[in-house]
């Protein structure tokens, strides 16, 4: 109850102001009153809470927050459906499981689908939950190796004129995906599967004339390919294998007068069978809750002018 309550009975006032009901602490109940829209709005989200409290002892700010949100929506939501979903467990031993519904779709689509594109903002674990899922899909034998790409905008996709070997040349451009690796793998399980070729990460170009078969690839940053480039990346899908295609459509780099691959295959692949278009937003945002201020004050600015 002290844990459901928040300091000095903070999240109390955050209910009873959000869902506009009265609640009052009776004994060790809580007495409810109000429409019984708002009743039903307010008794799911604190069976909900009490969940999270009983599974892991302690109520997040940001899961108040976020279910907050849910309830206002008006949708019928159960968080068991989240706090059961576990994708893998990480070498720190941190589990990996979708935080949000909209990760959760994202999550059941990469489970079913042979080709997912995951569209949103940062901060939406698009990367980390496909790279989860590919590292389970190897470790359950569905594929053979993992191979992750992006493309080197800022390089111009032409390595030559960095110092170093060619990975040393890369590494600067694909350092976000080694990270997430490092975090779900470790570092010794990462080097032994780089090692032995079963882990590839490489920039786009290097996937020119090549078929992919019994793999599970990921491009990531991919509202900053072309149209022949998304294309080349696509048609190189073999046998057995999955693809997970990630972007940001708001943080394209391409120089001006380029289109965005990952822009116009929304439009080309939309209706085509097989293939699914998860779109995230702020409201699955998992970092600092600053990060999804910040993203919902540039869209409104954007919104504002290309209306003016």
């Amino acid at each position: 109850m002290k844990e459901l309550l928040g300091n000095l009975d903070e999240n109390l006032s955050f209910i009873k102001e959000g869902l506009n009901v009265e609640v009052r602490l009776k004994d060790d109940s809580l007495d409810l009153f109000g429409y019984s829209e708002e009743l039903n709005l307010a008794e799911g989200l604190l069976k909900n809470l009490v969940y999270i409290i009983e599974r892991q002892r302690r109520l997040d700010p940001q899961d108040l927050k976020y279910l907050m949100e849910m309830a206002k929506a008006g949708g019928d939501f159960d968080i068991r459906e989240l706090l059961n979903d576990v994708i893998c467990i990480a070498a720190s031993g941190k589990t990996i499981k979708p935080k949000t519904f909209g990760q959760k779709r994202y999550v059941d689509a990469l489970r079913k689908h042979d080709i997912v594109f995951g569209i949103g903002p940062a901060g939406t674990g698009k990367t980390y939950l496909a790279m989860a899922i590919a590292v389970q899909a190897f470790k359950n034998r569905e594929v053979s190796r993992i191979i992750l790409t992006r493309p080197a905008v800022e390089a111009g996709e032409n390595l030559g004129f960095l110092p170093g070997d060619l990975q040393e040349k890369v590494d600067p451009y694909l350092r976000p995906i080694y990270d997430a690796l490092f975090d779900i793998l470790g570092a010794d399980s990462y080097l032994r599967l780089f090692e032995k070729g079963l882990i590839e990460v490489a920039p786009l170009a290097y996937m020119r004339g090549r078929t992919l078969d019994s793999a599970y690839v990921i491009l990531d940053e991919a509202q900053n390919t072309t149209n022949e480039q998304m294309k080349m990346f696509l048609t190189r899908l073999g046998f057995g294998s999955k693809v997970c295609v990630t972007g940001d459509i708001t943080q394209i780099d391409l120089g001006k007068g380029r289109q965005s691959g990952l822009k116009t295959v929304m439009k080309i692949l939309k209706d085509v069978k097989g293939i699914e278009f998860i779109n995230l937003t702020s409201a699955d945002i998992v970092r600092h809750p600053l990060v999804q201020r910040i993203i919902n004050a540039y869209e409104a600015y954007e919104s504002v002018e290309n209306n003016g």
